[in-house]
């Protein structure tokens, strides 16, 4: 019978040694060896008929190293069940362990040692005594007026004055390298855009009003757009916002097409088209379900912000120890990416947080009977490949019907299932456990509110 030792190395870190002996391995040495005759082809005998010492003596080193490697690995997960001990990834066999050393013509007893890493204790905080806070949005009259602006021109008529005349105007140009006289670069590309009147700054927009389709200019982005739209052209451009020379650069824009957009009267025929699930009469009534609509929104939103506040106190607040010294052998000895030592050092406290997580999660969970389901990790490829495909349609003219078989396909994936799994399994904890919370409630503007997103956009 098998022989297991256990001793403590450091707080959550322990050594257990399995060692067997000849009774142990034996029976499935000579099992594994009467199996293997039976199927193993060999010139001048007949399939089946191969005797035993043959394929022991051609075969026999490596079918014993493989059975007594695998009575070690048994024994020792039977102690560990046994036991009933929670264990951090997989125990690690030490360096000294040597199956070079197992001679299957001299039997003997065998030793191997295993490191462990023990799951810390926790207890989990009672969530209705947590510090949170509901971030509140509440519509404004400006907001509403913002949202049905937006509507009435998404659904307005598109127009080409011959002139640029107004501040909503919108202008395709064309961008080219230039000198600072327009001169082309030769060879320069041609960059095509759409933008607004009013993304220019305030002097080039007076100097392009009265400008007709196929008209020039000479610009310079750093010059030519307001701050918040100068980035991003410049971007579209390939040039570096920090870099002077790149915000001097002169291009000749060409004016290709002029549009406007004529914005929708307030009428039933509007309203019915804007939001074709209620029946909408007055404009007093739409008004309404824009700022439901609104309020709706910056709720969910909220609400995200708050799931996000607790998943942080429970990643990170609540007090775990961890037997640090094992966890960076194992991730040094079992990474695919081989990371260096160094790396690993670098990387381990986002390591651990993330370990917390599990292990918390993992605790909410199993109080909690909240599981996942085939349907719902279905589900969540399916919207990941909305999210993909949505506006792109795939070139089906939005017909969805290939979504179905294609999800099918990737339950077959692991990969794809066990993130699919993940996201899941935490968006159903973070849910149940901000239920549990009594959040502060405090107002903000939207400009607050997206300055908290942006703080915590990981």
């Amino acid at each position: 019978m098998a022989q297991i030792t256990r001793e403590q190395i450091a707080p959550l870190h322990e050594k257990i040694t399995v060692s067997v002996s000849p009774a142990d391995y034996t029976p499935a040495f000579e099992k594994s060896l009467k199996t293997y005759s039976k199927t193993a082809n060999i010139p001048g005998f007949r399939k089946g008929m191969v005797p035993t010492g043959i394929i022991k003596k051609m075969h026999g080193a490596a079918v014993f190293t493989e059975e007594v490697l695998k009575t070690i690995e048994n024994e020792l997960m039977q102690y560990l069940q046994k036991e009933n001990i929670s264990y951090l990834g997989q125990p690690l066999p030490e360096d000294q362990n040597d199956p070079a050393l197992f001679d299957h013509n001299q039997p003997k007893d065998y030793s191997f040692a295993f490191e462990i890493g023990l799951k810390p204790e926790f207890s989990l905080p009672d969530f209705g005594t947590l510090q949170t806070t509901l971030q509140v949005v509440d519509p404004t009259e400006e907001m509403v007026n913002e949202e049905i602006d937006r509507i009435q021109r998404r659904l307005g008529k598109m127009t080409e004055p011959e002139t640029v005349s107004n501040d909503e105007d919108i202008l395709n140009v064309s961008f080219t390298k230039s000198d600072a006289s327009g001169t082309p670069i030769e060879d320069a590309a041609t960059k095509d855009n759409s933008l607004l009147l009013n993304y220019f700054s305030k002097s080039l927009q007076a100097e392009l009003k009265g400008k007709k389709k196929e008209d020039t200019l000479v610009i310079q982005v750093g010059t030519a757009f307001e701050d918040k739209e100068r980035d991003w052209v410049a971007s579209d451009l390939g040039l570096d916002k920090d870099n002077a020379d790149d915000m001097a650069q002169s291009f000749q824009m060409k004016i290709t097409k002029i549009g406007f957009v004529e914005k929708r009267e307030m009428n039933e025929e509007f309203f019915k088209e804007a939001i074709p699930a209620k029946e909408v009469k007055t404009e007093e009534e739409f008004r309404a379900e824009i700022r439901n609509q609104i309020e709706a929104y910056w709720k969910h939103q909220a609400q995200h912000m708050l799931e996000h506040e607790v998943f942080h106190i429970l990643s990170e607040d609540i007090k775990m120890d961890f037997p640090d010294a094992f966890l960076k052998k194992w991730l040094f000895k079992t990474n695919e990416q081989k990371q260096t030592e160094e790396q690993i050092e670098a990387d381990f406290p986002n390591f651990r947080n993330q370990l917390r997580w599990t292990l918390v999660s993992n605790e909410i969970a199993s109080l909690n009977t909240i599981n996942v389901s085939r349907e719902e990790i279905m589900d969540s490829l399916r919207q990941q490949l909305m999210g993909y495909f949505g506006n792109m349609n795939m070139g089906m003219g939005g017909n969805f019907e290939w979504l179905d078989s294609y999800v099918e396909k990737l339950m077959g994936d692991q990969q794809q299932v066990e993130n699919a799994y993940q996201r899941v399994f935490s968006s159903k904890v973070l849910t149940y456990a901000a239920s549990q919370v009594k959040p502060t409630e405090k107002k903000v503007t939207i400009a607050e509110f997206q300055a908290l997103q942006e703080k915590h956009q990981h």
